[in-house]
């Protein structure tokens, strides 16, 4: 499928759908054709958000630059606007994004934001580069918000499935109030490699592991597709969903997070 507003790529085993809107992923398929992303369905409604220039909340969602506030809402304004199409191809495509008059006066600041889509064997891999074009320090922390089916499918619990690290991860884990990261960390819910998990799990938001030690994971339950995610130069890690009983999961790479409680920036 290819339109202004989205595009199909794909090679008999992945199949991938990206809209201009946010450059978001919107589908992603295997050789079966079951769809394994979030279809932004009522209680959330996204697929695969970019997070970009910020990744969660500033305080009072406003970023202080030389003396001056600027609105900047959660996870940034990245995800709300439309990209421009620079690669379109059978298995990759390519878009970007760049600062605007609309955009200084949100992060006053020249960028220039990249973002790549290819389908290589059976994986999707995506890329992320951000310029700096203009003539001071370019202050940016950029994150992916992938939601998955939970359950991946039919008639299977949520609480049969796990994620399992690549490392163990015995590093205590962090949590917000707000959207604001709190300053006194909480023991990890990650036994050894594995994380059962379970909606009571996100009934204090998301858990944020800034210490981590993996650089991949597996996200499967018995009888359902294996979710293979891997990631390279992202420091931190989220995971999230809503304590409501919503039907998808979010494993989010990061390379920075929300500002501290008590944190004026």
């Amino acid at each position: 499928m290819a339109t202004d507003d989205q595009f199909t790529i794909g090679n008999g085993r992945v199949m991938a759908t990206i809209k201009a809107d946010g450059a978001e992923l919107c589908s992603l398929k295997n050789a079966d054709g079951r769809e394994v992303l979030w279809q932004a369905g009522p209680e959330w409604p996204r697929h695969a958000p970019i997070l970009f220039p910020i990744v969660g909340r500033l305080k009072n969602d406003l970023l202080n630059h030389r003396g001056q506030t600027y609105p900047m809402t959660q996870h940034g304004f990245a995800r709300d606007q439309r990209f421009a199409w620079t690669a379109r191809e059978k298995t990759l495509c390519a878009l970007s994004l760049r600062d605007s008059e609309a955009s200084k006066a949100r992060y006053p600041f020249a960028f220039r934001l990249d973002v790549s889509y290819a389908v290589e064997g059976d994986d999707l891999v995506i890329g992320y580069a951000i310029s700096n074009t203009g003539d001071e320090i370019l202050p940016a922390s950029i994150g992916a918000h992938p939601a998955f089916h939970w359950p991946l499918a039919d008639g299977v619990a949520k609480d049969a499935h796990c994620i399992t690290f690549d490392k163990p991860e015995p590093a205590p884990i962090r949590r917000l109030d707000g959207g604001l990261l709190l300053p006194d960390a909480e023991p990890t819910p990650v036994q050894g490699t594995q994380l059962p998990l379970s909606e009571t799990l996100f009934a204090t938001d998301a858990m944020i592991f800034d210490q981590l030690a993996s650089t991949s994971l597996c996200y499967a339950a018995p009888d359902t597709p294996t979710i293979t995610f891997a990631w390279d130069t992202f420091p931190q890690l989220g995971i999230w969903s809503k304590p409501s009983g919503a039907p998808f999961l979010c494993i989010e790479p990061w390379h920075g997070y929300a500002s501290p409680i008590d944190f004026d920036g």
